[in-house]
Formats: structure tokens, C-alpha cells, sequence
């Protein structure tokens, strides 16, 4: 594994011609751009945070195209994860806007629902993640996730958390963009610096949601 040096403005260049010319033969004729100025970074970025936040993958380019009416073969950006539980863990995101990274719980199936709401219900815990999401907007995070329009039943109209029980997956996030350390190896430790901040969001959600 290659050591980190940025992600090279033909990255950006990749995904923008790629969103006007998505199809196989386009791929084919620009897959070592992918490689190089693509995959290999993310891959690199990912290897330089392993030993801090533990392995990560480098998303596959191809698109799941069997159920959906938009056919397009490929993904329009590069995603990475390392994930600390099922669908929870540290995401950094790729494309033709530049990076953007981001953690939390991703997937909402009935019982990891229920075992949000219970803890967020539950007045140390609940507060305990009442603080870290607090924290993190304050810090400029967006606080995002799949979510009910009310609060759901079986809780106060007015709980002291209703915002956070309405979550079916939590997660926070922060659009870098395309600034001028985005071509060079300090990449890796904005990166590092978000996913810090981001720590304690995925630690009580891996510890409450398992």
C-alpha cells in the first residue's frame, strides 16, 4: 500500500466528465484514471487511519443497477467506511464537489430501531447522546439520518429528547469541498480531525446498538 499524498485534481475531473459520460465503454477508456487518481488515494487514505480507527474498504465503482430505473453503471463518487458494528462507522466521501466525510448508524431494521429509541429514551444514556449531537453541531456538523415526522408511539409529544427518538438511522457529517490541502497529504489529517470529532458519536452507537 502506497502512502498517502492527496487526491489529484483529476480526481474531480474523473467524476465530473463521468456524471455527462456514464457508461461502460467511457469507463473503459478512463479506468486508469480511476485507478491512479481515484481508488489507489482512497484506498491510501484509508490504510494511513487504520491503525487509528481500524480497517476500512474502498467501495466498488459499479452500481446495483437490478431494481432501479436509473441504469447508469456507475457511482458518481468513491466511497470508503470502516465499520465498528453493522452498519455503523467512519465514512469519507469523494466526487466531482471535492471530499466530504461523515460517521453514525447508516441502516434502521426494526430492532436496531428499537434499541435506539430505548436508549435515547433512557435518561443517562439519552443525554449522554443528547450532548454528543449538541457538540457536533455546534462544531459545524450536519445531524442527518432517516427520521419520523413526529415523534413515534409509545413517548411523550414533549420528551426531553423527542428530536433524537424520531431517528431510524443517526449519522453526522461535514462537506469540505474542494480547498487547496485536498492535493496534498494534509487531506489525511482533516480527515483524521473529523473522524476524532466524530468519535464519540460511533462509540455510543456501536456500544448501544451493538
Amino acid at each position: 500500500m502506497g502512502t498517502f499524498t492527496g487526491f489529484p485534481p483529476a480526481s474531480q475531473a474523473f467524476y465530473a466528465e463521468l456524471e455527462e459520460n456514464n457508461t461502460k465503454e467511457w469507463w473503459s477508456e478512463h479506468q486508469d484514471v480511476y485507478e491512479h487518481a481515484v481508488r489507489e488515494p482512497m484506498a491510501a487514505l484509508l490504510d494511513g487511519l487504520s491503525a487509528e480507527f481500524g480497517p476500512g474498504k474502498v467501495f466498488r465503482p459499479h452500481r446495483d443497477v437490478r431494481f432501479s430505473r436509473d441504469k447508469s453503471p456507475y457511482k458518481t463518487a468513491q466511497g470508503g467506511f470502516v465499520q465498528t458494528a453493522e452498519g455503523t462507522g467512519y465514512y469519507v466521501h469523494l466526487d466531482a464537489d471535492g471530499l466530504a466525510t461523515g460517521a453514525g448508524c447508516h441502516t434502521s431494521s426494526p430492532a436496531r430501531v428499537a434499541r435506539l429509541r430505548a436508549a435515547v429514551d433512557a435518561p443517562d444514556e439519552g443525554a449522554s447522546l443528547q450532548s454528543i449531537v449538541e457538540s457536533l453541531r455546534a462544531g459545524g456538523y450536519a445531524i442527518e439520518g432517516e427520521r419520523l415526522k413526529t415523534v413515534p408511539r409509545g413517548y411523550e409529544k414533549d420528551h426531553p429528547r423527542a428530536e433524537l427518538l424520531r431517528h431510524k438511522s443517526l449519522t453526522a457529517g461535514k462537506t469540505f469541498g474542494a480547498p487547496p490541502w485536498l492535493a496534498s497529504a494534509d487531506a489525511l489529517e482533516h480527515v483524521r480531525a473529523a473522524w476524532t470529532d466524530l468519535r464519540p458519536l460511533v462509540e455510543w452507537l456501536t456500544d448501544h446498538l451493538g
